[in-house]
């Protein structure tokens, strides 16, 4: 037999290395199911603290279900229904980031796990084993979709109310369903957006050859962001813990944890840096913990929520500045430390200002919530008095991205200057600013 010449004995290396690379569908279906299950199950944990095993007609799998899809960016449109002569109108708009963040890290894990131990890859092969993943997260959403539908009954209470109700045939009832086309078009952009993150973050990830000429800039600022925004996550968990412990009401304290801490975290993240956010609550609804978000935005009219504002109930709030300020110059510190030494202060600066103007973006675009219930007769005021509920918060986007490109420049330049006395990778050449 004889022996294989160099250009063969590669060809079939780089063959055997295909065979062997752990691209396949069952590496898929692990990769897809995982995340699922733990969206589940902390959803279900979430529900549960939060009382809505009570629901009447056996409707927790169907809230379950609804929740995961609402944590991968799915639309669940809420209906109403109060007989022939009353109407209910409802509308939810909110992220469960907990559920959501969970989700991504387990599915991030599971698509850069086949990848790993190597310095670069075909964009083909990074493409076929992202589409085996979309393929059956289509799947998946389509199953979720089918699930995530009930209706049941609302009671009046005791009293006029509930007697009016059942004479005029008006008791109110509420359901939910899952448009699974906007499901699937949210669903998969939230797949896109987490596995490219994962690529972005994972200094260990291979990229095709044509972008790793962006890595040096790219990758230190991305995984910069996302131990800032964990590191907020991380504080939450204490405090929460802290709070479940020492002032009780440990279930919907639980709840909250495992259902939207990142939603509140990452509020007082942007409050912290000055960004302002606009809402209102009225009716029996409203914010989940800490009270004063609740005491500032229960009014009349829209309430602006700022650390001014909060201030004006609760001073320790102030606090939240100095978090964010040693965070962030922290998240500046570890960027710079992860890029070439040969990297400017000026460059720091600008990419820690593109990175968190882009971060405080997406938080923007994340956190907020939307959610309003009614019931009229006749179309005149809402029966019972109790039965109607608005919880409203929006950002003032254009404030929160500019401070925090001001933000991001100094603590950049900040970053960098700290990072000259630390061992970094490349040649150590003499910055100028």
């Amino acid at each position: 037999m004889s022996e294989q010449t160099p250009p063969r004995r590669a060809a079939a290396q780089r063959a055997e290395q295909g065979r062997r690379a752990p691209h396949g569908w069952p590496h898929a279906v692990v990769a897809v199911l995982a995340p699922l299950v733990v969206m589940a199950v902390v959803a279900a944990l979430g529900l549960w603290a939060a009382g809505a095993t009570d629901l009447p007609g056996g409707a927790f799998p169907s809230v379950v279900a609804a929740v995961v899809v609402m944590a991968v960016g799915g639309s669940v449109g809420l209906s109403g229904d109060a007989g022939m002569i009353a109407e209910t109108n409802a509308g939810l708009s909110v992220l469960p980031l907990s559920v959501s963040l969970a989700g991504a890290l387990i599915l991030a894990a599971g698509f850069l796990r086949p990848l790993r131990h190597r310095a670069v890859a075909d964009a083909k092969e990074l493409a076929g084993w992202a589409g085996r993943i979309a393929v059956l997260w289509v799947l998946v959403l389509v199953g979720l979709g089918l699930l995530a539908r009930h209706r049941f009954a609302i009671g009046l209470g005791d009293g006029p109310a509930d007697e009016i109700g059942d004479l005029l045939d008006s008791s109110p009832k509420v359901g939910f369903e899952t448009d699974v086309p906007l499901t699937l078009l949210f669903g998969l952009l939230w797949l896109a957006g987490v596995l490219a993150l994962a690529l972005l973050v994972s200094r260990g990830a291979p990229l095709p050859a044509r972008l790793l000429r962006f890595q040096e800039s790219v990758r230190p600022a991305a995984f910069a962001m996302v131990v800032l925004l964990l590191s907020y996550v991380a504080l939450g968990i204490v405090i929460g813990l802290v709070v479940a412990v020492t002032r009780g009401h440990a279930t919907e304290t639980f709840a909250v944890v495992l259902l939207g801490l990142p939603n509140l975290v990452w509020l007082a993240f942007t409050l912290g840096l000055g960004a302002s956010w606009e809402g209102r609550v009225d009716g029996p609804f409203g914010l989940p913990m800490p009270r004063v978000l609740d005491d500032v935005l229960r009014t009349p009219d829209i309430s602006t929520l700022s650390l001014h504002t909060l201030a004006d109930h609760d001073g320790r709030v102030w606090w939240l500045l100095v978090v964010a300020a040693l965070l962030v110059l922290g998240s500046a510190f570890l960027m710079a430390v992860r890029s070439p030494a040969r990297m400017r202060l000026w460059q720091h600066a600008v990419h820690m200002a593109v990175a968190l103007a882009l971060t405080v973006l997406a938080v923007c675009l994340l956190a907020g919530v939307s959610a309003h219930y009614g019931l009229s007769l006749l179309g005149i005021g809402d029966l019972g008095g109790g039965l109607s509920g608005l919880v409203r918060l929006r950002p003032q986007l254009g404030r929160a991205l500019i401070l925090a490109v001001a933000w991001g420049l100094a603590t950049g330049f900040l970053g960098g200057l700290l990072a000259r006395r630390v061992h970094r990778r490349g040649e150590v050449e003499n910055d100028h600013v």
